[in-house]
């Protein structure tokens, strides 16, 4: 094995130990012993929540793919990409925007009561909709134009054509997709700890936080942290059987040509169905550009924050790249998939939670914030870099191994003249996926953030519950157009072709 990956490897393996061994100890000895009702109560919120979630996004996301599928017309691709925008946008910034538009004092008036499960399912089918909806359509565009063809020479409407062959296209898929988001909403953070309602809506991983930082329990934590890692272990386990899907669409080049979706009811109810999936995506991140704009200026608060949220997130995204480059090597490939498979099975609270109580023995460990901030969020952006990496390593390590050899160029100087060049696009996306996950991360500075070291999730935080919400806002709004930024690259880098 090549140093670089038995170093990434260990690295990654003395952080999960180091995350997991106070956690498996305490848990063992004393945690266990913690199972009272305010733990199932916690455990039976956090799968309803996830359940509900999942079963709304995938329910609403099969019209939604079909009507995108069916219709072709001025502006689609806009939508598409539109749909793209609850991905990259940060947890803080959407749920301040769903506030403005549906809590109380907002434009609907407070017809929701945002604080509790309502509020957790209107964010989690914000962001996991359009997910959803973009993974089934980019399922229905793999399917061969023939299939519609003959179809249409047979007679098929509407319900026969979706019975018959969207159907059959979709059904594989949707145990996958529905896993990722009920993974995704089971590890949600950000989204529980802004909008739970206290005690009877709190998740998993928010029980660890106000377990550590308001109770000092770490049994409790640990009780709850080992839970956490069992239903997470097991759903990851399970989504691994559908891991194209779990690595994200493929780009939506193709155009079919369909021959149902043309008869007047039909464009009618999909245009009604794309109306109100735009009713869902649209109002929040209109909420954010419109408030942020009335309240936005630089102050002694919001520089700090954005040039720490900027110096983490890159250091982050170094980080893991450094750490998915070694690994991404074809004679890694298994060691590779089982390290990046920990970011799912193991969620950010609970390495944070043993790296707390490691810690938590020794004064002095604030200085350690930012070390612990950015290892945090490289764990969690590594899966994202290492996808991108893996396929352009083994494909360009195809091309150029035998050319290395016969010229025995090996070692740095490989590094340095072949791979680096021939890698650059793919290595600056990595760079930029991890980048996105650590600007919005709110996780890892809540738990390990101080009064002086603040990134700009944690000030947004901070505002909306000392109720200045046109600060909340125009911070958003800086958070949001920085994510916007480095989306726009992500797109441009991954739909650019290769130079001939």
């Amino acid at each position: 094995m090549k140093p670089g990956g038995i170093f990434a490897l260990a690295a990654i393996l003395l952080a999960v130990i180091a995350g997991l061994a106070p956690v498996v100890v305490i848990g063992l000895s004393e945690g266990l012993m913690r199972a009272d009702p305010y733990l199932f109560r916690v455990i039976r919120f956090t799968l309803l929540q996830a359940a509900l979630s999942t079963i709304i996004s995938i329910l609403l996301a099969i019209p939604i793919a079909r009507a995108l599928a069916r219709q072709r017309f001025p502006g689609r691709f806009l939508i598409v990409r539109l749909f793209m925008l609850p991905l990259a946008l940060p947890a803080i910034v959407a749920i301040l925007g769903i506030v403005t538009v549906y809590g109380a004092g907002g434009w609907l008036g407070g017809a929701f009561d945002l604080y509790g499960l309502a509020g957790i399912l209107i964010a989690h089918v914000f962001f996991n909709a359009p997910l959803s909806a973009r993974l089934i359509l980019s399922r229905l565009e793999t399917i061969p134009p023939e299939s519609f063809r003959l179809g249409a020479n047979l007679g098929f409407h509407g319900a026969q054509v979706f019975r018959l062959i969207e159907w059959p296209q979709i059904r594989p898929a949707l145990a996958g997709i529905a896993t990722l988001i009920f993974l995704l909403c089971t590890a949600s953070f950000a989204v529980v700890l802004t909008l739970g309602g206290g005690p009877q809506a709190t998740t998993l991983e928010v029980a660890i936080y106000q377990a550590l930082r308001f109770d000092f329990d770490p049994a409790r934590a640990t009780a709850l942290a080992l839970v956490q890692v069992a239903i997470c272990c097991a759903l990851a386990l399970y989504a691994g059987r559908f891991t194209g899907l779990t690595l994200g669409a493929p780009p939506l080049r193709r155009t079919q040509i369909r021959y149902d979706g043309t008869a007047p009811l039909s464009r009618i109810g999909d245009a009604l169905i794309l109306l109100a999936s735009l009713a869902i995506v649209l109002p929040p991140i209109v909420a954010v550009v419109m408030s942020g704009m009335a309240g936005l200026r630089l102050d002694r608060d919001l520089i700090p924050a954005m040039l720490t949220s900027l110096g983490l997130a890159g250091s982050a995204a170094i980080l893991a790249a450094c750490l998915a480059w070694p690994l991404a090597a074809p004679r890694f490939a298994t060691l590779g998939n089982l390290a990046t498979l920990g970011a799912y099975i193991i969620p950010p609270a609970v390495l944070a939670t043993g790296w707390f109580i490691l810690l938590s023995r020794y004064s002095g460990t604030n200085a350690l914030a930012p070390v612990l901030v950015i290892a945090l969020n490289a764990l969690m952006a590594l899966p994202f870099a290492y996808g991108v990496l893996a396929p352009a390593v083994a494909e360009a390590g195809s091309r150029h191994d035998r050319l290395c050899a016969g010229l025995g160029i090996a070692g740095f100087n490989r590094f340095r003249l072949i791979d680096l060049p021939a890698l650059k696009r793919p290595l600056t996306l990595a760079l930029v996926m991890a980048g996105i996950v650590s600007l919005g991360d709110l996780t890892a500075i809540t738990l390990f953030g101080t009064q002086d070291f603040v990134t700009l999730p944690s000030l947004i935080y901070r505002q909306m519950g000392s109720y200045r919400m046109e600060q909340a806002a125009a911070t958003s709004l800086v958070l949001a157009l920085f994510a916007f930024v480095l989306i726009t690259v992500t797109e441009s880098l991954g739909t650019r072709d290769d130079p001939a």
